[in-house]
């Protein structure tokens, strides 16, 4: 069932994936339902809507990101790994880290990532304003990107710290968006960016807006910057 659903809705977005993905979907797919019986992965349980609100809306990130292009990525909240494990499922090729501030939701990426056989994947706990701190995460990532995490302005100071110089910020968004992105505009140049396109997706089936912003890393953040746990959510730059 949720593997004919993921090969439709994944043709008729125009990202038709292969078996052996569609093998490894159903495999993640497989284990989300089993965790969620035991913790709060996903309020989203049925194969048809798992299959196209959380998969193929994951790989929209895809239009962010260059063709071919070499690519460390870190997924920032990725919750229950997403969009990060959809994107290292048709990108095998990528370097992924998946953070989030949760230890047992860790657990399962954990889980997910061992079962799967990912090469270049790790998971680390932690919150994004002290996670960007690290010598060994601050500016090193080709792209840095979020689903449902935050608003943009708050959004842009959890991202754009991981990002080099050159690099990409990108937030999967909803409704929303276009009014995420004119009040992120502060934020994305306080923190060295500039918000350089706005991408609207559909979903098969869907008729709700949704878009992929993307922010473009011109210039290394401000050391100030992340604030401090909380400070952002609170304070946002706007």
């Amino acid at each position: 069932m949720f593997e004919e659903e993921l090969e439709k809705a994944s043709a008729l977005y125009g990202l038709p994936l292969d078996r052996g993905q569609i093998e490894k979907f159903a495999i993640y797919c497989r284990l989300l339902i089993e965790w969620n019986e035991k913790m709060n992965l996903t309020a989203i349980t049925e194969p048809k809507e798992i299959a196209v609100k959380h998969m193929v809306d994951s790989l929209t990130a895809l239009r962010g990101i260059e063709d071919g292009e070499s690519l460390r990525l870190i997924d920032v909240g990725t919750g229950a790994g997403f969009p990060g494990i959809p994107l290292k499922i048709v990108r095998p090729d990528m370097d992924l880290l998946l953070l989030d501030s949760l230890k047992k939701r860790v657990r399962f990426l954990e889980t997910v990532v061992e079962t799967l056989g990912f090469k270049g994947a790790a998971c680390l706990h932690g919150r994004a304003e002290e996670a960007a701190r690290e010598k060994g995460l601050r500016e090193r990532f080709d792209v840095a990107v979020s689903r449902a995490v935050a608003r943009l302005p708050v959004l842009a100071e959890y991202l754009l710290p991981f990002v080099r110089v050159g690099g990409r910020a990108i937030a999967l968004k909803g409704l929303h968006s276009e009014e995420e992105a004119k009040e992120a505009r502060r934020a994305a140049e306080i923190l060295g960016g500039a918000l350089i396109e706005t991408i609207p997706v559909s979903l098969p089936g869907l008729s709700d807006r949704r878009a992929v912003l993307v922010m473009k890393k011109e210039r290394a953040t401000p050391k100030i910057y992340p604030r401090k746990a909380g400070t952002p959510a609170r304070e946002p730059l706007l």
